[in-house]
């Protein structure tokens, strides 16, 4: 992976690119304010297009390609994939066609869930594409060879986020339907493989029991960005609050209500991009 040290010709106050298929990535979004609250962020949601856990390599590759770009366009100095379908899938394919780093957010949950587990036996729970991909098990066991990986993909759980319904009966009913297996295993650790779940983090905790410990790859990529600016000297030391700005492929109203409610993020504009770079007037 590039570093900033020799890739990146930015500037301490530009501001870090999100992107994410759809509202999960403002719980990245959220994290990286709390971590590093002077940060410029601009946040990008491919609403018109999700869910990425559903399609092939391919498309999840051209999408975050896309994407990514129109974050390039808006002056990031550092590129966050706020998904796991993408890391796991079009990443490498990112850091090869981009000069500024890309970074995603499984390296750093894997990592997280090896040093968590004291019974080597780790769960994940993620879209049917980054189960299928294999890439938490890779990382896990590049770790520790010695840990048990035992995954779940989790169709239902995106739909049911991006519509707000995290303490409803079915959500709840899913989420026994998709972690009981996992539980009655023996696993110790739960990754939560998607930038949406930690949305559900209440019921997830509730379904899972107080003996296994949930990792929030969320809260692990923001301590890699903090990381990364700090040892490049490419923090923002404004003597102000960061400012988030948000934009999306498709207007959606599940959105405000999720950010408002569910992370407290201050969203009282969200611009709308077409996905082949032209702009349309905010909304």
């Amino acid at each position: 992976m590039p570093t900033l040290e020799n890739s990146n010709p930015s500037r301490p106050d530009q501001p870090i690119g999100v992107f994410d298929s759809g509202i999960g990535g403002l719980t990245v979004v959220r994290a990286i304010k709390d971590a590093l609250p002077k940060e410029d962020i601009f946040y990008l949601g491919d609403t018109a297009r999700l869910p990425y856990g559903n399609k092939d390599r391919t498309t999840i590759e051209r999408y975050s390609l896309e994407i990514a770009g129109l974050l390039s366009v808006e002056g990031a100095k550092l590129i966050v994939v706020a998904c796991n379908t993408a890391s796991a899938l079009a990443l490498p394919r990112l850091q090869e066609v981009f000069r500024i780093p890309i970074i995603g957010v499984i390296e750093s949950g894997a990592r997280a869930a090896a040093a968590a587990t004291k019974e080597k036996r780790v769960g994940i729970i993620g879209t049917r594409a980054t189960v299928a991909s294999g890439a938490y098990e890779r990382a896990i066991r590049a770790v520790d060879p010695a840990i048990a990986v035992l995954s779940q993909p989790c169709p239902l759980l995106v739909p049911l986020i991006e519509e707000g319904m995290f303490e409803h009966p079915v959500t709840l009913e899913m989420l026994h339907h998709y972690l009981d297996p996992l539980i009655a295993e023996g696993i110790d650790t739960l990754v939560l493989g998607c930038t949406h779940y930690p949305l559900l983090k209440k019921a997830i905790a509730e379904v899972a029991g107080e003996d296994i410990k949930l990792v929030d790859s969320a809260e692990n990529c923001a301590a890699h960005v903090q990381q990364l600016l700090t040892e490049s000297q490419l923090e923002n030391s404004a003597e102000r609050p960061g400012n988030l700005q948000v934009a999306l492929t498709d207007s959606s109203n599940p959105f405000f209500k999720t950010a408002d409610q569910a992370l407290e993020l201050n969203i009282n504009r969200v611009q709308t991009r077409i996905v082949q770079g032209v702009t349309l007037a905010a909304l």
